[in-house]
C-alpha cells in the first residue's frame, strides 16, 4: 500500500514534470533515511530523491551538487527541489554503478575516470567554502569503533589500559589526518557511489562532503566496503595518482613514502570508523546486511597495521577483544 509519504512525493512530481500519473521505481537502497526512486516523462529518466525531515537535510546536496559542477565533475542536475519537504527532481546519470560492473578486465579504464574526476574535484577547493574535516569530528567517527562495534555488537567492555591503548591510536590518526594537505574531500568515494556514465563517472552520495585530508577519497576509491582487489594493483594505482596529482599541482607529499603513509595511516582511521557505522546500522537503524562484510574491513586493519610498529598495541587490543567476544558467544 502507498504511504501518504509517497503519495505526495508522487504528487509532486507530477507537478515538477507537468505530466498525470507518474510511475515511481525504486532506483537504489541507501544505508541512510533516503530513498531513491526513477521516473519516465518527456522521453527520458529521471531520479527522485526522497530525503525525509528531520533525520536528512537536502540543502547539503544541492549545494555540493553546484561546487560539483564547477569543478567540472559529473554530478545530478537539480531539476527540481522541495527542500522543506525533503523532494529532490535529479537528472539520471545511468543504470548501471561502478560496483555492478568492475572487473578484471575494465577496471583500469574506469578507474583511470575515477581518478581524473577526484582530481578535478580536489583542484576546486576552496579554503574555508566546506565544513572541516576537523579534530572533533575525527574523533567522533573513531569513536563510532568503540561505542558501536565494541560496546554494543560485540558486548565487551574495554579495560582502562585497553581505553588508554585505542585513545593513544586515536591521538596518532587523527594528527596525521590534520597534518596533511587539506583539499575538498567526497568522504564516500567508493565503486557503489559512481555511476557508469557519460561523461565517466556520474558522481553520488555527495551530501556529506567537507575539507579535509588529501588521501580520503583516494583510500575510499580502492579499500571499497563490497570489493577488493590485490595490495600490488592497489599500490600501482594509488602510486599513479600521486603521479597525476603531481603533475597538476595538488599538493600531495613531495615524498612518496610520507604519501603512502598518510594514505595507510587515513585507512586505519576509516577502517575503524566504517566498522563501527555498519554496527551501528545494524543496531539502531535495524540494516543487519552492512555488518556482513565487517571482516573485510578488519583485514583491511591488519593488513595495513602490521607494517607500522605504532599500530601493534591496536592489532593486539583488536585480537584480545575478537578472541573475548567469541568465548561470550560459545557460553551463551
Amino acid at each position: 500500500m502507498e504511504s501518504d509519504r509517497q503519495h505526495a512525493l508522487k504528487t509532486w512530481t507530477a507537478q515538477a514534470l507537468g505530466i498525470p500519473e507518474p510511475k515511481l521505481e525504486p532506483a537504489s537502497a541507501d544505508a541512510s533515511f533516503r530513498r531513491y526512486f526513477r521516473t519516465f516523462a518527456h522521453e527520458r529518466s529521471y531520479v527522485l530523491m526522497d530525503a525525509p525531515p528531520p533525520q536528512e537535510d537536502c540543502r547539503p546536496f544541492v549545494r555540493i551538487a553546484a561546487l560539483m559542477h564547477a569543478a567540472g565533475v559529473h554530478a545530478p542536475e537539480i531539476l527540481a527541489q522541495d527542500l522543506q519537504r525533503g523532494f529532490l527532481l535529479l537528472s539520471d546519470l545511468g543504470l548501471k554503478t561502478y560496483l555492478e560492473v568492475l572487473d578484471e578486465h575494465n577496471a583500469e579504464a574506469l578507474f583511470a575516470d575515477a581518478v581524473e574526476a577526484l582530481i578535478l574535484w580536489q583542484q576546486a577547493t576552496h579554503p574555508g567554502t566546506l565544513p572541516p574535516y576537523d579534530r572533533a569530528l575525527l574523533k567522533r567517527e573513531l569513536m563510532l569503533f568503540p561505542d558501536w562495534y565494541v560496546g554494543r555488537h560485540l558486548q565487551v567492555r574495554l579495560s582502562p589500559g585497553e581505553q588508554t591503548v585505542l585513545n593513544a591510536t586515536f591521538q596518532l590518526l587523527e594528527d596525521s589526518a590534520l597534518a596533511q594537505p587539506q583539499v575538498y574531500v567526497h568522504r564516500d568515494y567508493m565503486p557503489r557511489n559512481l555511476m557508469l556514465s557519460e561523461p565517466n563517472p556520474g558522481v553520488l552520495d555527495f551530501q556529506d562532503a567537507v575539507e579535509g585530508p588529501i588521501t580520503y577519497d583516494l583510500l575510499s576509491l580502492f579499500k571499497d566496503a563490497f570489493i577488493s582487489w590485490e595490495e600490488e594493483r592497489v599500490a600501482g594505482w594509488c602510486r599513479g595518482y600521486w603521479e597525476r596529482a603531481r603533475r597538476t599541482r595538488l599538493p600531495v607529499q613531495d615524498d612518496y613514502a610520507e604519501f603512502q603513509r598518510a594514505l595507510d595511516w587515513m585507512g586505519i582511521q576509516r577502517h575503524l570508523k566504517v566498522i563501527g557505522i555498519f554496527a551501528r546500522i545494524r543496531h539502531r537503524d535495524g540494516k543487519p546486511h552492512y555488518l556482513e562484510d565487517t571482516p573485510r574491513f578488519l583485514k583491511y586493519l591488519w593488513d595495513t597495521g602490521r607494517l607500522y610498529k605504532e599500530f601493534t598495541p591496536l592489532l593486539e587490543l583488536l585480537d584480545n577483544i575478537e578472541s573475548r567476544a567469541a568465548k561470550k558467544t560459545v557460553l551463551a
